[in-house]
């Protein structure tokens, strides 16, 4: 997924850019009114805000809801689609992870 964008004065419908900011881990991010929180993170440089299991960096997968690697937390509401959600200014967004608690080793490593 690319982070470009139509840019407002080029836009065919006449499209008014309207900044917002929102909150991610207590870094503030700038986006455009009508963004999806993922496009907010997209546009800023961000193409990872998760982790999976195995420690493997997540972001936007589909970009249409359906395999929920782009899940954050909103406020108080945890597993929100970043791709689904539309940014509202002053949104707070805390990234959230899967990894494991404990890193596998391999077995006698710590012996080494």
């Amino acid at each position: 997924m690319s982070p470009r964008r139509v840019r407002a004065e080029s836009d065919a419908i006449g499209r008014q850019d309207r900044p917002l900011r929102i909150t991610v881990d207590g870094d503030p991010v700038d986006g455009i009114a009508g963004q999806t929180i993922a496009g907010v993170l997209l546009s800023a440089g961000r193409r990872a805000w998760r982790r999976g299991r195995s420690g493997a960096p997540r972001g936007v997968f589909c970009g249409i809801g359906v395999c929920f690697d782009c899940l954050v937390t909103v406020g108080d509401e945890r597993d929100v689609r970043a791709c689904r959600r539309r940014a509202r200014d002053g949104d707070v967004v805390t990234t959230q992870t899967r990894e494991t608690s404990s890193t596998p080793t391999t077995p006698g490593a710590e012996e080494r």
